[in-house]
């Protein structure tokens, strides 16, 4: 199991890069546009994948959610907040290699952002839900991408896998 989650850490840096270079292709105001997504824009939808990984990696080390909503936007700035995910999902990829095989049914307590609820699950649930929430909201960001008629790069599991 721990090495599929190894492979998912890895494609999930492969697939934001990819995201990311479409997304500097964008105007600002293309970039900044609501065109009705959940998190509004393309700007709203990466600081939300942002914020949350950075919810998600504080529980998975056992401390406290930071003081953010779900719609926080750390990073006001495109550049800033790219150099920034670049470094958490190298972050993501270095805890996800440290975890050992048996930690992956070890239970996890946290406290949810919304309805504050506290949960326990095991540690591979958890981690499960984390890159499928990227994958997720990666996809309504390429939807954005070819809503303001911008080049959507491919970011299959596939893709990634045969050229890895």
């Amino acid at each position: 199991m721990k090495a599929h989650f190894e492979m998912m850490a890895a494609y999930n840096a492969w697939a934001n890069a990819r995201l990311y270079d479409a997304a500097a292709s964008l105007s600002d105001d293309d970039y900044r546009r609501d065109v009705g997504a959940f998190f509004k824009s393309m700007h709203g939808t990466l600081n939300h994948l942002f914020s949350t990984d950075v919810i998600w990696m504080s529980r998975f080390r056992g401390k406290p959610n930071p003081p953010w909503t779900l719609d926080h936007t750390p990073h006001d700035d495109l550049g800033e907040l790219r150099a920034r995910r670049k470094a958490l999902d190298h972050e993501i990829q270095g805890w996800v290699m440290s975890l050992a095989e048996t930690e992956m049914a070890s239970e996890i307590s946290y406290t949810t952002i919304t309805g504050p609820a506290q949960v326990s699950q095991p540690l591979a649930e958890a981690l499960a839900h984390f890159f499928n929430h990227q994958t997720h909201h990666r996809g309504q960001c390429h939807g954005i991408l070819t809503h303001v008629g911008a080049e959507a790069p491919p970011l299959d599991l596939l893709l990634y896998q045969r050229e890895s």
